[in-house]
């Protein structure tokens, strides 16, 4: 066994901050497995180019050949895993793509780890660990009065995108109490940063208005998440992975809950600070309210408090702080979410890779 890590969707919003961050602080190497769906995106790793630590591989984790193989060739010490389809709103029109990868990729996952745990020794299968990125959507939809998630919340999925989720976590727990391999689950709340795909809330809404387009919000604006910012999560999972006990869940939240018309207006109020328009006047005036999409749970909440006693970790940011480094960070990289809309990255993408994953190419 080696010191290296495997992080799945290393190229998309999450795994991409969780890579910088791990390289920059020195962490081990990173062997980096991403389908580039169209949410993934090497331009977000630029930073890493030429470092030795960071190996890219464009593969499909659901390609068994391809996963075996890093295993065999890298032998790993840990697997961190947040490749997955994401996105609500694509769930409902489209369920299969997220059953495919959430659930089966997961699978061949565990599977791959189980297999090469059995060819360790004692102590490396006691240090091997298989951390599982997952969602607060699992646990359903909560009441305005209702206690917030926590790690002994029933399931009660109620999108395609969660139910998938749902079904992977459920598998990492079994690969544990089944095969005794060591896994650990998180279970986030929204994040929000850096390189988020321009579909999600916050990127979408400082787009839109920066050209003018209207703000929007689904029904009334009255669904609650809570917010966190993506550095604090990504915080968080390191914690989980060092001092994590395997087979145990642990939340991580922001203790930020507000309604989509908080944050859309938050954005709104920190755009006419930072990029004001006089002749439109603030920006909340561009606020549109449209027909709520099926299903839409009302309120999330998160219950980070095992994670806080068990682990020490609590997030940096508040939920003003970290919206500000957000809201600094688009206007600060327009030509990244330019790229993003145009498409052009995916031209990127075809040119230096082909059209399909040319996996076993790049190992």
């Amino acid at each position: 066994m080696h010191d290296s890590i495997i992080v799945t969707g290393g190229a998309g919003f999450i795994g991409s901050n969780f890579v910088c961050q791990w390289i920059d602080g020195g962490g081990s190497q990173v062997i980096n497995l991403d389908k580039l769906t169209y949410a993934g995106n090497p331009g977000n790793l630029a930073e890493l180019d030429g470092n030795d630590r960071h190996l890219f591989v464009r593969g499909d984790i659901c390609d068994r050949a391809v996963v075996k193989e890093l295993f065999s060739n890298y032998r790993p010490r840990a697997v961190v895993h947040f490749a997955a389809e994401s996105h609500v709103d694509r769930s409902i029109l489209g369920p299969e793509e997220f059953i495919q990868t959430n659930v089966f990729g997961t699978f061949t996952l565990l599977e791959e780890a189980l297999s090469y745990c059995r060819t360790l020794d004692a102590s490396e299968q006691d240090r091997f660990r298989f951390l599982h990125v997952s969602t607060d959507e699992v646990y359903g939809s909560l009441g305005s009065g209702n206690p917030a998630f926590s790690e002994q919340t029933p399931y009660s999925p109620n999108s395609p995108y969660s139910a998938s989720k749902a079904g992977s976590d459920h598998l990492v727990r079994a690969y544990h109490h089944t095969y005794g391999l060591k896994t650990l689950t998180t279970n986030c709340s929204n994040n929000y940063g850096p390189f988020q795909f321009p579909e999600k809330l916050i990127p979408l809404i400082i787009s839109n208005a920066l050209a003018g387009k209207p703000l929007p919000i689904y029904g009334d604006g009255q669904n609650v998440r809570d917010w966190l910012f993506v550095v604090d999560h990504c915080e968080a999972i390191r914690v989980v992975l060092e001092k994590g006990r395997p087979g145990e869940t642990y939340n991580i939240g922001g203790n930020n809950e507000k309604t989509n018309l908080q944050v859309v207006e938050t954005v709104c109020s920190l755009l006419d600070e930072l990029r004001p328009n006089p002749a439109a006047g603030s920006y909340r005036s561009l606020i549109t309210f449209v027909k709520d999409r099926p299903g839409h749970d009302r309120r999330y909440a998160i219950d980070a408090g095992k994670i806080a006693q068990e682990l020490a970790w609590h997030p940096r940011e508040t939920f003003e702080t970290g919206m500000r480094k957000a809201v600094e960070w688009y206007l600060a990289n327009q030509a990244w979410t330019q790229q993003i809309l145009s498409g052009d990255y995916k031209h990127w993408i075809e040119k230096q890779y082909g059209s399909t994953p040319r996996q076993r190419a790049k190992l």
